[in-house]
This record gives structure tokens, C-alpha cells and sequence, in this order.
């Protein structure tokens, strides 16, 4: 359903099992940059209503993810810690050329968030299968299932904002085989996408 290319190493559950506090930091920072990202795209594009009205709800509902790690990470006992540069969304977002049309901008702002959106339902899929802490595997199945609703608008936005469905459908292969070999180098430290 996700499309993406390659799965995660499956050495990465095992980092992220003996490293939860630093997967709960990082998971609350990602949920904090997604509202940031949603937002961005509201400041952009206030010309497309049907955006900003999507985005409005997403910023709302990343920033009550944020919350809900943030009281889980409270629960435990451990702290927020500092964010982190998250190497894999950098490059996902580096990845087309700068310049082109707006609408061309707005096309693969769409499609880097779309992937990212997809591999972090992908993240949260295997923690809600693999952690041994009850309610961290119900919560993580929970979130899952809003990543999966995410990689979908974002993808269903994309075509709907380009001309030519056929260059959007190319686009986002060429990013996925992209974020295959990238994914392929990362996996081996406790963030959520790396």
C-alpha cells in the first residue's frame, strides 16, 4: 500500500526497543515539524483553499500527537531532550532541483511529505508489533493508522495540483527509488526516520 521501495532494516527495532526515551524525543520533535511543515504550506499557498483547509486540520492533529508523546514521555519519567537533525528528512527534502513554477514547488512539497508521512506509518507499524510495552503498541497502531490517512492526502493533493497526473505518478517513483537507497544507509540510530 505504501509503495516504498525497500522495508526497514529489521535491526532497527532492536535500537529503537533499547533506546525508547530517544525514540519517544524524536518521535514528539517529528510530530512537532509535521504542524511546523503544514503550517509552511498555509503561508505559501493561502491562495488554495482546499490546502489551507487541510493543512489547518493536520497542523491541529500533529501538534496533538505532539502533545500525547509529550505525556507519554512525562509518564515514564524521562524528559523531552533536544531536537535533533533528522539526516533522512533533509535529504528527502532536498532531493528535487530547486526552481521550476509554484505549482511545480507545491507538487513536490506534497510528494516529500507524502513519503515521509508513509515511511513513518511503516516505523510505527513495526513498533506497534514488536515493543513489549502494552500501551506504547496500542499507541503506535493508533498513529499508524494516522500516518497511513497523511501519506494519502498528501499523495491525493499532489495529482490533484498538477496538470498531468502522468508527471506527478513519475515524480513520486523517481522519489521512492531515491528513498530506497537512502533508507538502505540509514536504520542503525534511535530517531524515528534514521
Amino acid at each position: 500500500m505504501l509503495g516504498l521501495k525497500l522495508p526497514s532494516d529489521p535491526k532497527w527495532v532492536d535500537i529503537a526497543k533499547k533506546n525508547i526515551e530517544e525514540i519517544l524525543t524524536d518521535h514528539a520533535y517529528c510530530e512537532q515539524k509535521a504542524a511546523s511543515y503544514a503550517i509552511s504550506l498555509i503561508i505559501s499557498f493561502p491562495e488554495k483553499k482546499d490546502l489551507v483547509l487541510a493543512m489547518i486540520d493536520l497542523a491541529q492533529e500533529e501538534m496533538s500527537h505532539f502533545k500525547m508523546v509529550h505525556e507519554i514521555i512525562l509518564k515514564k519519567g524521562y524528559n523531552l531532550g533536544r531536537e535533533r537533525k533528522d539526516e533522512y528528512v533533509l535529504k528527502i527534502n532536498s532531493f528535487f532541483p530547486k526552481g521550476g513554477s509554484r505549482i511545480d514547488h507545491l507538487v513536490n512539497k506534497l510528494l516529500c511529505a507524502a513519503l515521509i508521512e508513509a515511511r513513518s506509518c511503516e516505523r510505527f507499524r513495526i513498533l506497534s508489533e514488536k515493543l513489549k510495552d502494552k500501551d506504547l503498541k496500542v499507541f503506535y497502531r493508533k498513529l499508524m493508522i494516522s500516518e497511513a490517512h497523511h501519506y494519502t492526502l498528501f499523495l491525493k493533493l499532489a495529482r490533484k495540483y498538477s496538470d498531468k497526473k502522468e508527471k506527478v505518478d513519475a515524480k513520486w517513483e523517481s522519489l521512492l527509488d531515491f528513498e530506497g537507497k537512502l533508507i538502505k544507509k540509514l536504520g542503525k540510530k534511535e530517531f524515528i526516520h534514521g
